[in-house]
Protein backbone atom coordinates (compact mmCIF):
# COMPACT_ATOMS: atom_id res chain seq x y z
CA UNK A 1 0.00 0.00 0.00
CA UNK A 2 1.46 3.35 -1.09
CA UNK A 3 1.16 6.50 1.01
CA UNK A 4 2.56 8.84 -1.63
CA UNK A 5 0.69 12.11 -2.08
CA UNK A 6 -0.32 13.19 -5.56
CA UNK A 7 1.92 16.01 -6.96
CA UNK A 8 -1.02 18.40 -7.29
CA UNK A 9 -1.78 17.92 -3.59
CA UNK A 10 1.81 18.64 -2.58
CA UNK A 11 1.71 21.95 -4.44
CA UNK A 12 -1.62 22.96 -2.91
CA UNK A 13 -1.29 26.29 -1.16
CA UNK A 14 1.94 27.27 -2.90
CA UNK A 15 0.74 27.14 -6.49
CA UNK A 16 -1.72 29.99 -6.03
CA UNK A 17 0.29 31.91 -3.45
CA UNK A 18 0.89 35.57 -4.37
CA UNK A 19 4.42 36.34 -5.54
CA UNK A 20 6.75 37.47 -2.78
CA UNK A 21 7.36 41.21 -2.60
CA UNK A 22 10.83 42.26 -3.73
CA UNK A 23 13.21 42.69 -0.78
CA UNK A 24 14.12 46.19 -1.97
CA UNK A 25 11.98 48.55 -4.06
CA UNK A 26 13.15 51.50 -6.18
CA UNK A 27 10.58 54.19 -6.95
CA UNK A 28 10.07 55.46 -10.48
CA UNK A 29 11.42 58.88 -9.47
CA UNK A 30 14.64 57.31 -8.11
CA UNK A 31 15.06 55.17 -11.24
CA UNK A 32 14.58 58.25 -13.41
CA UNK A 33 17.32 60.08 -11.48
CA UNK A 34 19.69 57.10 -11.84
CA UNK A 35 19.07 57.05 -15.62
CA UNK A 36 19.69 60.82 -15.78
CA UNK A 37 22.95 60.48 -13.87
CA UNK A 38 24.17 57.64 -16.12
CA UNK A 39 23.28 59.70 -19.24
CA UNK A 40 25.36 62.60 -17.88
CA UNK A 41 28.29 60.25 -17.24
CA UNK A 42 28.08 59.03 -20.86
CA UNK A 43 27.90 62.63 -22.10
CA UNK A 44 31.03 63.53 -20.10
CA UNK A 45 32.67 60.37 -21.51
CA UNK A 46 33.24 58.95 -18.02
CA UNK A 47 31.75 55.66 -19.23
CA UNK A 48 31.24 54.09 -22.65
CA UNK A 49 27.75 54.46 -24.18
CA UNK A 50 27.35 50.67 -24.18
CA UNK A 51 28.83 50.30 -20.68
CA UNK A 52 26.69 48.59 -18.06
CA UNK A 53 26.14 50.20 -14.67
CA UNK A 54 24.01 48.83 -11.84
CA UNK A 55 22.57 50.70 -8.89
CA UNK A 56 24.22 48.97 -5.93
CA UNK A 57 22.30 49.14 -2.64
CA UNK A 58 24.17 47.94 0.43
CA UNK A 59 24.35 48.15 4.19
CA UNK A 60 27.61 48.62 6.01
CA UNK A 61 28.56 48.98 9.64
CA UNK A 62 29.30 52.45 10.91
CA UNK A 63 27.82 55.75 11.95
CA UNK A 64 26.49 56.70 15.37
CA UNK A 65 23.83 53.97 15.48
CA UNK A 66 25.62 51.01 13.90
CA UNK A 67 24.41 50.67 10.29
CA UNK A 68 24.55 52.91 7.22
CA UNK A 69 22.93 52.51 3.80
CA UNK A 70 25.05 53.09 0.72
CA UNK A 71 24.08 53.69 -2.90
CA UNK A 72 26.62 53.51 -5.71
CA UNK A 73 26.75 53.00 -9.45
CA UNK A 74 28.74 49.82 -9.98
CA UNK A 75 29.89 48.07 -13.16
CA UNK A 76 30.30 44.78 -11.29
CA UNK A 77 27.69 42.11 -10.69
CA UNK A 78 28.63 38.72 -9.24
CA UNK A 79 25.85 36.17 -9.55
CA UNK A 80 27.36 34.17 -6.67
CA UNK A 81 27.28 36.98 -4.11
CA UNK A 82 24.68 39.44 -5.48
CA UNK A 83 20.95 39.47 -6.11
CA UNK A 84 19.89 41.36 -9.24
CA UNK A 85 16.51 43.11 -9.49
CA UNK A 86 15.00 45.45 -12.06
CA UNK A 87 12.83 48.50 -11.42
CA UNK A 88 11.57 50.99 -14.01
CA UNK A 89 14.32 50.18 -16.51
CA UNK A 90 17.32 50.11 -14.17
CA UNK A 91 19.07 47.08 -12.77
CA UNK A 92 19.72 46.99 -9.04
CA UNK A 93 22.23 44.73 -7.29
CA UNK A 94 22.28 43.93 -3.59
CA UNK A 95 24.84 41.66 -1.95
CA UNK A 96 23.38 38.74 -0.03
CA UNK A 97 24.53 40.01 3.38
CA UNK A 98 22.91 43.41 2.85
CA UNK A 99 19.72 41.73 1.67
CA UNK A 100 19.23 40.43 5.22
CA UNK A 101 18.99 44.02 6.51
CA UNK A 102 17.03 45.58 3.63
CA UNK A 103 13.82 43.54 3.53
CA UNK A 104 11.03 45.97 2.68
CA UNK A 105 13.35 48.95 2.09
CA UNK A 106 12.37 51.61 -0.45
CA UNK A 107 14.87 53.71 -2.42
CA UNK A 108 13.39 57.07 -3.39
CA UNK A 109 14.58 60.42 -4.73
CA UNK A 110 13.45 63.79 -3.37
CA UNK A 111 13.84 67.13 -5.10
CA UNK A 112 12.17 69.89 -3.13
CA UNK A 113 13.07 72.87 -0.95
CA UNK A 114 13.69 70.89 2.21
CA UNK A 115 15.31 67.79 0.80
CA UNK A 116 17.26 66.85 -2.33
CA UNK A 117 18.77 63.47 -2.92
CA UNK A 118 18.26 59.76 -2.52
CA UNK A 119 16.76 58.23 0.60
CA UNK A 120 16.38 54.65 1.74
CA UNK A 121 13.42 54.02 4.01
CA UNK A 122 14.02 50.80 5.91
CA UNK A 123 11.12 49.45 7.98
CA UNK A 124 13.55 47.26 9.94
CA UNK A 125 15.39 50.27 11.41
CA UNK A 126 14.50 50.57 15.08
CA UNK A 127 16.08 53.96 15.70
CA UNK A 128 18.19 56.53 13.86
CA UNK A 129 20.94 58.84 14.99
CA UNK A 130 20.35 62.58 15.35
CA UNK A 131 21.59 63.44 11.86
CA UNK A 132 19.66 60.56 10.29
CA UNK A 133 22.62 59.01 8.47
CA UNK A 134 22.74 55.77 10.46
CA UNK A 135 20.35 53.46 12.26
CA UNK A 136 20.15 50.50 14.62
CA UNK A 137 18.24 47.28 14.18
Amino acid sequence: MSTAVAPETQALGTKDAPPAAPPVTVTEKAAQEVRRHIAEMIERKEIEPDGKLYLRVRVQGGGCSGFQNKLDLDAKYDEKTDHKLEFHGIEVVVDKRSMLYLAGAVVDFHDDLNKRGFTITNPQAKSTCGCGSSYSM
